[in-house]
C-alpha cells in the first residue's frame, strides 16, 4: 500500500516514515501543502495524511481541492488542535478520519489500516501494459515467460512509469520520489535499477521497453 505522508517538520516526518516503512507501507513524504497537491496529481495513493498546519497551502485547503478535483483517496488529517470545529470542518471537507497531535503509533496504523480498508473497493491492485502486468499488493511482476518478486525500489520505480506509460520521469523525480529528499545516495542508482528492470523485462517476455532520453531521464513504451 502506497501513502502520501505532508507533514512540515521534518524530524517527526522522518520518524513516522521510519515507522510506516517498518510496517510494510511505501511512503513518499512532502513538507508543505503546495508539494503534497503535485504529487497527488502525478501519482496514484491508496491514502494520504495531511497536517492542518503546514506551509504554502494548509492541510484543509488541500483536502478541499482534492475533492473539488474528484479525487476519493481517503484522507486523514494530523493537527495539534482538538476543537471540535476544526474536526467538524475536516469532516465535512471529506476527511476520512481525524487524529490529534501527539498520538500513539499504534493508534496511528490501527486508523491507518481503517481508513484504508474504507477505500480498498476503489483500488485497482494490477497494473497492465501490453502483456505485462505488475502487482501493487505483491510486488510481483508477471509477462508470457514468467514473473519476478520486485525488490522494493524496483517496484516502486516500476510502477511510477506504468501509472503514466509514454511520460518522461527524470532521474531525479526517482531520486527525490523513492530516495526521499535528503538522501546521499548517489544520482547514477537510479541507472543501476533501471538495468535490472530492463533485464527483468527481458526475461519474462514483455512486449513493453523502458526507453531512455539522454539527459533528461527514462519513459515507457509499448512495442508495436
Amino acid at each position: 500500500m502506497r501513502l502520501l505522508f505532508a507533514e512540515d517538520e521534518r524530524s517527526l516526518s522522518r520518524a513516522i516514515v521510519m515507522i510506516l516503512e517498518k510496517n510494510n507501507y511505501m511512503v513518499d513524504a512532502v513538507y508543505d501543502g503546495k508539494t503534497a497537491l503535485e504529487y497527488v496529481t502525478g501519482e496514484n495513493y491508496d491514502g494520504i495524511i495531511l497536517d492542518v498546519m503546514m506551509p504554502k497551502v494548509d492541510g484543509f485547503t488541500v483536502l478541499k481541492i482534492l475533492r473539488s478535483r474528484g479525487v476519493t483517496t481517503p484522507v486523514m488529517l494530523l493537527t495539534a488542535k482538538s476543537e471540535v470545529d476544526d474536526k467538524v470542518k475536516g469532516l465535512d471537507l471529506g476527511a476520512n478520519d481525524y487524529l490529534t497531535k501527539p498520538f500513539d503509533m499504534k493508534e496511528l496504523l490501527a486508523r491507518i489500516r481503517a481508513m484504508l480498508r474504507v477505500g480498498s473497493s476503489q483500488y485497482t491492485s494490477v497494473l497492465k501494459l501490453g502483456n505485462t502486468s505488475l502487482d501493487c499488493k505483491t510486488n510481483e511482476l508477471t509477462g508470457p515467460n514468467g514473473s519476478f518478486r520486485l525488490a522494493n525500489k524496483e517496484f516502486q520505480m516500476l510502477e511510477m512509469m506504468m501509472h503514466h506509460p509514454g511520460r518522461l520521469i527524470s532521474a531525479e523525480m526517482f531520486m527525490e520520489r523513492i530516495w526521499g529528499y535528503d538522501t546521499e545516495t548517489e544520482m547514477s542508482v537510479v541507472w543501476v535499477y533501471i538495468s535490472y528492470l530492463r533485464k527483468k523485462l527481458v526475461s519474462i517476455g514483455a512486449d513493453i521497453l523502458i526507453k531512455s532520453a539522454r539527459n533528461s531521464g527514462y519513459f515507457l513504451e509499448e512495442m508495436k
